[in-house]
């Protein structure tokens, strides 16, 4: 492939952008290629190579780059009739409806215009409800560019994962690993009468796609519930894609008593939310004394294309497509790796997939979760596949970003650029994309 002109862009923004970059995770090596437009389910870059788009934005793109025409009708009626108002609009109630009809635990929402806008809100929203100051989050998991949840270590030692946060603020955070019962208790144990929340994804869901052991949300729920704390469900990635107009925690059975929004919910566009219980939700100024306020919160045309992407699945076969596609890719990737790579380990559910390159082989490798982990106890590979972010941190991550991404661009399948972020499928994939996709897969191996 000729990426000349990808090459020449990526030297200017070199001179005009931070790494030539607007967020760190395009930084792909040697450079980015550039995306000119989006076609469907594939992306053409500014060189007019063509590739499979598994990447669709990091989740956003539940119908690819081919809106449905209702879809298309909404954005286009409400940018036509004015940018924005700074006043409120019906849509933003209509989509907040629609949004409290489907989520079990949404009663009541807000609207911003980022997951980390969103999830900042949530944990001030619950310290303000509670009038604790902790916040209880698990190692591995991410939830967005905020001083709170950007902190490494264990409860004992918190510290900041990045320069520019405060030492003194990584100690309200109590950082444990995910799936383990034993020390959310312990956690609890310790500091229950400090806890204001506990903030967790239902999936570990940017560090290579980690699902729950069985029983794991419930004990949250329970120690939350049994000690006065909050649980937060992180559903910016998982919302509207895993159990599909009802997220996540209506496939595990567990309600939340917050959930953070982002992504699909915007349908495209620049977003974020809060949704919960309404006397929590009405925390927030002016019914209560939380502050939180945004210009752009609930932007007309955001809230259009939000609400038809979510009238539009209801009404059609939306998540039957995207899982159907997604379970065929994990179940293709499963057959390959078992053949050329059984150490590996292929993870994911519903629209979301990924392969961890995982260093440890099972000892029975024909035995194994043949649509993605599924932390099944009888599963051979139980006790190789990862169960923390730890887990799949000790992968073969420089594989996957100076090897295995290089050799899938290069047969045309874009996929996320390191080893922890998910891949999606759309509505706009083919049986025709997922075969491209696995004989490339069949190649890179």
């Amino acid at each position: 492939m000729n990426h000349e002109r990808s090459r020449e862009l990526y030297d200017r923004a070199l001179s005009v952008s931070p790494g030539g970059v607007n967020s760190s995770v395009r930084a792909t090596m040697p450079h980015p290629f550039f995306v000119e437009r989006g076609d469907g389910g594939h992306v053409i870059d500014a060189d007019g190579n063509r590739y499979v788009d598994w990447v669709m934005g990091y989740g956003p793109l539940l119908y690819g780059h081919d809106l449905p025409d209702p879809v298309e009708s909404a954005i286009q009626s409400h940018a036509a009739a004015g940018p924005m108002y700074g006043a409120p609009t019906e849509v933003e109630v209509e989509h907040a409806e629609f949004v409290a009809r489907h989520v079990p635990s949404v009663e009541s929402i807000r609207f911003v215009n980022s997951g980390t806008e969103a999830t900042v809100s949530a944990v001030r929203l619950a310290r303000g409800h509670t009038d604790r100051d902790k916040i209880v989050v698990m190692q591995g998991g991410y939830h967005g560019a905020q001083e709170s949840t950007l902190v490494d270590g264990t409860p004992e030692n918190p510290h900041p994962s990045t320069k520019g946060v405060p030492a003194a603020f990584a100690k309200h955070t109590l950082p444990i690993p995910f799936n383990d019962p034993q020390a959310a208790t312990e956690v609890f144990a310790e500091h229950g009468d400090d806890i204001a929340a506990v903030l967790v994804e239902p999936i570990l869901a940017n560090k290579g796609i980690v699902m729950p052991v069985d029983g794991y949300h419930e004990t949250l729920r329970d120690l939350c519930d049994d000690h006065g704390a909050l649980l937060i469900f992180d559903e910016v990635i998982t919302g509207f894609r895993v159990g599909g107009l009802g997220c996540a925690q209506s496939k595990f059975g567990v309600t939340p008593d917050v959930t953070t929004f982002g992504k699909i919910v915007g349908g495209g566009f620049p977003v974020g939310a809060i949704g919960g219980k309404a006397e929590i939700i009405e925390g927030f100024t002016p019914a209560g004394d939380v502050f939180q306020s945004g210009t752009f919160s609930g932007h007309p045309v955001t809230m259009a294309a939000g609400k038809a992407t979510l009238e539009y699945a209801a009404e059609n076969d939306v998540y039957e497509h995207v899982n159907r596609l997604g379970r065929k890719l994990r179940e293709g990737i499963a057959e390959i790796c078992a053949d050329r790579a059984p150490e590996y380990t292929v993870v994911g559910t519903d629209s979301m997939f990924k392969t961890v390159f995982t260093r440890e082989p099972p000892a029975d490798t024909a035995d194994g979760c043949a649509d993605g982990c599924r932390q099944d106890p009888d599963c051979g590979r139980y006790g190789t596949c990862p169960k923390t972010g730890a887990d799949v941190g000790k992968a073969e991550t420089d594989r996957w970003e100076r090897v295995f991404w290089q050799e899938m661009k290069d047969r045309g399948v874009f996929l996320t650029a390191n080893q922890f972020e998910c891949q999606f499928t759309s509505y706009a994939h083919t049986e025709a994309d997922v075969e491209k996709t696995l004989a490339a897969y069949r190649e890179a191996i």
